[in-house]
């Protein structure tokens, strides 16, 4: 009798905000989001320059394309794949807007032709993994420097700038306010993408096939179909971001996007995203690649050597990955 007193006494009982609160904080978004704003808040503290509107709209701009990038990984990691072409994609895409712009069609189809260059590529990725069973490392390393060489092939290493009207430029240039339009179309991506993740059957396959891939299709999932649609997704996002980036500069560039799929992988895996599979959010990638532009920008603004940045984002990734395999195995235990 003595023993469930003392374990019923209320003083060995969680209360219900203690309860709630734990359940908060073992959220990993909201992890990556306070870390977000305890490194905002030191970066505050060391320069006066940050939060000024300027500042913050530029950082939020620069750091915009990943982050949109990182939407279409996100959705491709929880299936337990890795999508390496969408820097490929990001700056064929370009390409192929800009010679549709020098062959003087209208900007729709122009808009169309670099949209339709990511469907392609995803699509290519998606039956390479699906069709004849690639490992998604291997089979998007393929097609990276297969877009690699196509853009090298098709502009002979010389930026392509063709004449652009004022309105496509608004796409990259403009704002919406105070607010970017390239910070505007993240935002909206990002919230149909986290509704379409959490809220419908298409986002519960996805995650069910990143979680146990035979149960899933024992349970009647069509994971090839889930996979091949997931990398498809992927591409056409990756050339969203090559249209903006595109739009911003007005050139495309033979090396646009060359490395930055590492950045939006690191976006993910900061996020809470598992390369294990089955674990992510769309939510989480956005706020990691937040957090990795927010560093890159208080390096530069507190003149720490910019070839450290690199070294400082690979420690956050490494953090954010050990803290990761340290929550699954305390978990499990």
């Amino acid at each position: 009798m003595a023993n469930k007193s003392v374990a019923a006494s209320p003083e060995h009982r969680a209360s219900p905000i203690e309860a709630r609160l734990g359940a908060v904080l073992r959220v990993r978004e909201v992890n990556v989001l306070a870390a977000l704003l305890i490194v905002m808040a030191l970066i505050s503290v060391s320069t006066p320059y940050f939060l000024t509107t300027d500042n913050l709209m530029g950082v939020f701009r620069s750091f915009s394309l990943v982050a949109i990038m990182s939407i279409g990984m996100v959705m491709v990691i929880v299936t337990g794949g890795i999508d390496l072409s969408v820097g490929s994609v990001l700056g064929l895409s370009s390409l192929i807007t800009a010679l549709c712009f020098k062959a003087g069609l209208p900007t729709i189809v122009c808009v169309g032709g670099g949209l339709a260059t990511g469907v392609v590529f995803g699509l290519v990725n998606g039956l390479l993994v699906t069709g004849i069973g690639l490992p998604p490392f291997i089979a998007t390393l393929g097609t990276l420097s297969i877009g690699r060489g196509l853009m090298y092939m098709i502009t002979h290493g010389v930026p392509l700038t063709p004449d652009t009207p004022d309105s496509f430029a608004e796409i990259g240039q403009g704002y919406v306010g105070l607010v970017p339009i390239p910070v505007v179309v993240l935002l909206v991506m990002a919230v149909i993408f986290a509704v379409l993740m959490r809220s419908t059957r298409f986002g519960r396959h996805v995650y069910a096939v990143g979680g146990n891939e035979q149960a899933a299709r024992l349970s009647g999932v069509k994971t090839a179909r889930v996979k091949l649609l997931v990398y498809a997704l992927s591409g056409i996002i990756a050339s969203v971001a090559g249209i903006i980036s595109f739009s911003r500069f007005l050139s495309a560039e033979p090396a646009s996007g060359f490395g930055i799929e590492l950045d939006v992988i690191a976006a993910a895996a900061i996020g809470g995203a598992s390369l294990a599979g089955g674990i992510g959010s769309v939510e989480g990638a956005v706020i990691g690649a937040a957090l990795a532009g927010i560093i890159s920008n208080g390096v530069v603004l507190m003149n720490i050597d910019t070839y450290a940045q690199q070294a400082i984002t690979g420690a956050v990734i490494l953090i954010a990955v050990s803290l990761d395999v340290f929550r699954n195995r305390f978990g499990k235990g």
